[in-house]
């Protein structure tokens, strides 16, 4: 794999860490949803949590899909740090 493919994608899911952290943050305030900045949050997030949220059993008021997706996107960093050390 190319080293610098790799770097980018590397970099593209370290951001989407932070998104995920971030958005998780902001559900601890009380917030105007109708925010641009929180839809936009929202957009970008929510196609990775949606299914896994679907998948996970309800654990009542906390959601853990941003920890499992947070988690799967280290492993995906992982693979392609591994491929592109060979």
């Amino acid at each position: 794999m190319n080293d610098q493919v790799a770097t980018i994608f590397t970099a593209f899911l370290y951001i989407l860490i932070v998104l995920i952290i971030i958005r998780s943050l902001l559900s601890w305030f009380p917030i105007d949803r109708r925010n641009q900045a929180v839809q936009l949050l929202d957009r970008l997030t929510e196609p990775l949590l949606e299914p896994v949220r679907r998948m996970m059993p309800r654990t009542g008021m906390i959601d853990f899909s941003a920890m499992l997706v947070i988690f799967l996107l280290y492993a995906m960093i992982y693979v392609v740090n591994q491929a592109a050390a060979r």
